[in-house]
């Protein structure tokens, strides 16, 4: 996974504020004849929930006006209540102004992710995880994945160099399930093989990888596909897991539930800004 550094998130956020201001900066601030008064500025959430994206909000500011101080009020992570103040910002009024959107973009997209999967993860038994999956904002995978760990999940392969998952496609390409399994096991990289019924399990079953997916399977195939695995591999659920139903699949004693949901459905989370 791209490490999460100041330079990954100075370049995500300097793209933001590039296509929120050209080709001619913010021509409604340049109306106020006192841009250059330094004022106070509190974010305040207007939900319940999980802060994330603190880093990439105080960037916002830091990169439109040098002279902004960003004061955080709680860490990335943090469970907060409505109306708690998140951070203080100090700088010109201009700054404020020109920069409040895109920051306040990364916190809410952060922060609805890391609220989302918290939610499912209060859901599950201890020895579940809940993982979220590639189905993320181009260009954003970073934070997305990196929102998911502050609400309490674990992430998947963060990209296809990562690991070997051989998933429907590649076995209807390939047209012959266990041999491509065979291939896999050389590469010695993580094998993930997903599966979408018992034939295709008992296939492979003999074969030594790490992990089975079960794709999109009702609650008494998948039953008995983990019966008949017998604790040899990891295992892993994946189709439709939503809040309703994460429970009843946990409880069936799968390891972990993959939720593309988590990062592609989130909410934003609700903040305001507000110069005093």
């Amino acid at each position: 996974m791209e490490k999460l550094n100041q330079k990954y998130i100075n370049l995500i956020v300097k793209k933001a504020l590039e296509e929120d201001l050209k080709p001619r900066g913010d021509i409604t601030t340049n109306l106020i004849k006192s841009i250059k008064k330094k004022v106070k500025a509190q974010i305040v959430a207007k939900q319940d929930g999980v802060i994330a994206g603190l880093e990439f909000c105080k960037a916002a500011f830091r990169l439109t006006g040098k002279e902004t101080v960003f004061t955080k009020k709680i860490s990335d992570g943090t469970k907060i209540k409505k109306n708690r103040v998140i951070a203080e910002i100090k700088a010109y009024s201009k700054t404020i102004l020109i920069a409040e959107r895109t920051a306040l973009n990364f916190l809410n997209h952060a922060s609805g992710i890391a609220t989302i999967t918290n939610e499912f993860t209060k859901r599950i038994k201890k020895k579940t995880k809940i993982c979220c999956t590639r189905k993320t904002t181009p260009n954003l995978r970073t934070l997305e994945k990196y929102a998911v760990k502050m609400g309490g999940g674990y992430n998947h392969r963060y990209n296809l160099s990562d690991e070997i998952l051989i998933k429907e496609n590649h076995i209807s390409a390939s047209g012959n399930l266990r041999e491509l399994v065979k291939r896999a096991i050389k590469t010695k990289k993580t094998v993930t093989v997903e599966i979408e019924n018992i034939k295709q399990l008992k296939k492979i079953i003999n074969l030594k990888f790490k992990r089975i997916l079960f794709d999109n399977m009702s609650f008494n195939q998948l039953k008995k596909c983990l019966k008949l695995s017998n604790n040899k591999y990891q295992t892993e659920y994946s189709g439709n897991a939503s809040l309703k139903n994460i429970n009843k699949i946990s409880k069936i004693g799968i390891n972990r539930i993959s939720v593309g949901a988590i990062t592609h459905s989130a909410k934003s989370f609700d903040t305001g800004l507000y110069i005093s």
